[in-house]
């Protein structure tokens, strides 16, 4: 039965790492799930609390990162509280209309929307834009890189 939970485990991680790049699919907390059901499933023989923690603390960053990110990356550019909100508000309506292209455009029209509408010109909205769009890359190669990590110390703990 072990081997059952061993599969499953595995299958879930890869599905999470694939969720990482396709929105609404909750890609590093499906990893730390797994983590948990083969913990549960193995007694916690692999691995115990301190690696639950610091993959726990990965998880909530990375959670944080898909709506925050562009936000970050439109303040670091100059973006007004409108440009932040609007990024944040683009990530969020673009994903749920448009999927992934929603995904990508939507901090950087919503950060472009938000400065435009309380004054700011074209350029510096286009500046602020830019910076949701690089802080948008920034956050997904983040959440790539560690659920990259996360698969293969996965694999490192059930092999050694």
């Amino acid at each position: 039965m072990e081997i059952f939970w061993l599969i499953l485990s595995i299958i879930i991680i890869l599905i999470g790492i694939l969720g990482t790049i396709v929105p609404l699919l909750p890609g590093i907390p499906l990893i730390y799930a797994s983590y948990c059901i083969w913990g549960l499933a193995s007694g916690w023989k692999d691995y115990g609390l301190t690696t639950m923690i610091v993959l726990g603390f990965i998880t909530l960053i990375s959670v944080l990162l898909d709506y925050y990110s562009g936000a970050i990356g439109a303040k670091k550019y100059g973006a007004t509280s409108a440009g932040v909100l609007g990024s944040i508000i683009g990530a969020i309506v673009g994903a749920f209309i448009l999927s992934i292209p929603g995904l990508i455009l939507g901090p950087f029209l919503g950060a472009v929307l938000g400065e435009i509408l309380v004054g700011k010109k074209h350029a510096e909205a286009w500046r602020a834009g830019w910076g949701a769009f690089l802080g948008f890359l920034g956050g997904t190669l983040f959440k790539i890189s560690a659920s990259i990590m996360m698969f293969f110390l996965f694999l490192y703990f059930i092999i050694f």
